[in-house]
């Protein structure tokens, strides 16, 4: 019997291996396994190479769970080792600066394995003692064991393996006892073993039988050797796709498409990408993608490996030029990886240009499913955008739909502005905003259905675009003024005139911390609403933009701003403002009498002092201008108080306001049950 020391430079190891790879203690099964499967496909090559003459045909890797002993052991019949190698892989570790290493790689436990080929001793994260049984391919060679108790000392001693292969005996240790859990070895084995190369067995087959699950004499093999990627995808059908689908995700809907991946130069890259229906609340799951190295899963955490946008698809990725186990610092340096994701981009691209090409009709029938990928990925990927654009569709609210160029030739001639800018009037809401979609067609214009939770974004990174370009909804304005031609008619009310019924206006707008509202006056005609609440474009989509994390915080924690247009041609308007006149007629020119007259007196005094040195106006001038301006001041705030509660006292002009508001949606509660007594009263 053999005992020595392993090869490193310093005894810090296993507590590295035991303290810094414990958030991923589960990975050790997939590395011993791994190895196994390895060791098995080098001795099918040199079966195949005749250096080998055994059977390899049932080759396989199998997991036993022994509760009894607490022991977990990974047998394999691949190449075996003989006690050479053991001391050359097993013993001489290329292991050094381990103080360095810890502050270097403290944080990813991946890097810790991969980086310095530690994949075995990942074993003992959860072990108090390893074992190894193996015996060599080689001729005359004899079964060894190895023994270590998770310090540098270990032992190596002649055995007894009929068989060519390997056993790895992993006795658990107390802390890890949860390991010991047939579940839980079940659930660790599929998520990183489903598709090894390799036949991976786990104890037998069960089946009910009399009210209970038994076993059965069949091998329960957990993985699949042969997945729908690693087959060329002329041997596929389009079934083959959505039943592979139905295995990595059992409860999700029906993909949209796929797009199938093969890529030998300049680098290995098969996969199996699908489009899934994507919600409107832009429910994001980035862990729907399957990274893999040779059939060996890896993480389904891929950002960093494919755009951000394509998290959003589900699928799998395999590529041996991404090592086993992935550290951000690698991905985030690594040219290969560089090159994948700029592949992927551009073959996805291909992809949608492709089915737009081929089926434009079936495309259109996916837009709603697909229209939030395709503008996340022009949203963050500029390459992406560059040939996205081209079948980048708009739907309007008739549920017809067309591409960037048919779009601007169908409403180029109705709806360009007098400073030569094509508007595009789009909806978010058809039921809501229904009146406001009715009267921009009746005007004629064309009315685009944006319902999405990226449509801020989106229009914004079109207008950047494209300066020519404005986008506007259809509630942002009264119809008539949607669009700014040379032709529209203005015979607004002069400034002094808004100035005097904005406080009658202003007192039947609603109160809150979470909107404000500014009166505006238009002339409508007759057969237009009283009052109409309109939106800021700029303020609503800076708001929207900040509902969704588009940096715009500032914005989404102000009040919203709504206009309250008032149509100074309506009947009941001036209904409104005959009754102003009536009431307040007397008083009102007497107040606008004495403001007017104090107006003239403080002009009289400003020409006096103009040029003047501070110092040269005297205290008495001085102190008379500032009385004057605070008698105004006076003045125009007691005409304001009297506007004010003559709105207040108004039924007429709080009965039009909330009918603005109730074609908004924006009526409810008391007020709500306030309006219709008060409907009930002036219809009597």
């Amino acid at each position: 019997m053999q005992t020595g020391k392993i090869g490193v430079t310093s005894e810090n190891l296993f507590p590295i291996i035991k303290k810094f790879l414990y958030s991923d203690h589960d990975i050790f099964l997939r590395e011993i396994v791994s190895n196994a499967v390895d060791a098995t496909q080098k001795l099918k090559t040199l079966a195949s190479k005749g250096e080998y003459t055994g059977d390899v045909s049932n080759a396989k890797v199998r997991v036993k769970l022994d509760t009894a002993a607490k022991t977990i052991t990974v047998s394999d019949n691949g190449i075996g080792m003989t006690a050479e190698e053991i001391e050359k892989y097993i013993n001489q570790i290329a292991f050094s600066g381990a103080n360095d290493f810890l502050e270097k790689y403290k944080d990813d436990a991946n890097a810790i394995i991969g980086h310095f080929g530690l994949g075995f001793y990942s074993s003992f994260m959860v072990s108090e003692k390893v074992e190894i049984v193996t015996k060599s391919y080689r001729e005359g060679a004899k079964a060894v064991k190895w023994s270590c108790t998770g310090s540098p000392e270990f032992t190596l001693d002649d055995a007894e393996r009929d068989e060519v292969g390997t056993d790895i005996i992993m006795y658990i240790s107390e802390a890890e006892n949860g390991f010991l859990d047939e579940s839980k070895i079940t659930h660790i084995l599929e998520k990183y073993c489903a598709f090894l190369p390799v036949p991976v067995t786990f104890g037998k087959k069960k089946e009910w039988k009399d009210g209970k699950q038994v076993e059965t004499e069949e091998d329960n093999q957990i993985n699949d050797t042969a997945p729908a990627w690693t087959k060329a995808p002329v041997d596929l059908k389009d079934e083959d796709y959505k039943a592979f689908y139905r295995k990595l995700y059992p409860m999700a809907d029906e993909p949209l498409f796929n797009i199938h991946l093969n890529v030998d130069y300049p680098f290995n890259l098969t996969g199996i990408l699908y489009f899934p229906k994507i919600k409107n609340n832009f429910e994001v799951q980035k862990n729907k993608i399957q990274l893999y190295s040779n059939q060996v899963f890896v993480t389904d955490s891929v950002e960093g490996i494919v755009p951000e946008f394509l998290t959003l698809l589900h699928g799998v990725l395999d590529s041996p030029d991404i090592p086993l186990n992935v550290s951000r610092s690698y991905l985030q340096s690594d040219s290969n990886v560089k090159k994948i994701s700029s592949h992927i981009n551009k073959k996805v691209a291909d992809r949608l240009a492709q089915i737009f090409k081929d089926n434009r009709e079936d495309f259109e029938k996916k837009w709603d499913d697909l229209k939030i990928f395709i503008e996340y990925g022009m949203l963050t990927e500029e390459k992406f955008y560059e040939r996205a654009i081209n079948f980048f569709l708009f739907k309007n609210v008739d549920g017809k739909y067309f591409t960037f160029e048919e779009y601007e030739k169908l409403i180029k001639d109705s709806q360009t502005d007098k400073s030569k800018n094509l508007v595009h009037v789009y909806a978010t809401n058809t039921t809501e905003q229904f009146t406001f979609v009715e009267a921009a067609r009746n005007k004629g214009y064309d009315v685009l259905l944006m319902d999405d939770v990226l449509t801020p974004h989106v229009i914004q990174k079109f207008e950047q675009k494209y300066t020519d370009k404005k986008f506007v909804r259809v509630d942002s304005e009264v119809a008539d003024h949607l669009i700014d031609k040379d032709d529209t008619p203005k015979n607004e009310l002069t400034w002094e005139q808004k100035e005097e019924l904005s406080p009658i206006f202003q007192a039947v707008c609603p109160e809150g911390k979470d909107n404000y509202f500014i009166v505006d006056f238009k002339e409508l005609g007759e057969n237009s609403a009283p009052m109409v609440i309109t939106r800021s474009e700029f303020m609503r989509r800076m708001k929207d933009m900040s509902a969704t994390g588009g940096g715009m915080s500032f914005y989404g924690e102000m009040p919203e701003s709504l206009n309250l247009v008032v149509n100074t041609n309506h009947p009941l308007v001036k209904k409104v403002l005959e009754s102003k006149d009536k009431k307040l007629g007397a008083k009102l020119e007497k107040m606008v009498a004495e403001i007017a007259a104090k107006k003239a007196e403080i002009d009289v005094l400003e020409k006096e002092q103009k040029g003047k040195k501070d110092e040269e106006i005297p205290t008495a001038e001085k102190e008379k201008l500032s009385d004057l301006n605070a008698e105004l001041s006076k003045l125009e705030e007691a005409k304001r108080e009297s506007l004010t509660a003559f709105g207040k006292e108004n039924k007429l002009a709080k009965q039009l306001a909330d009918l603005a508001l109730l074609a908004n949606g924006m009526l409810k509660g008391a007020d709500l049950d306030k309006f219709v007594k008060r409907s009930v009263e002036l219809i009597k």
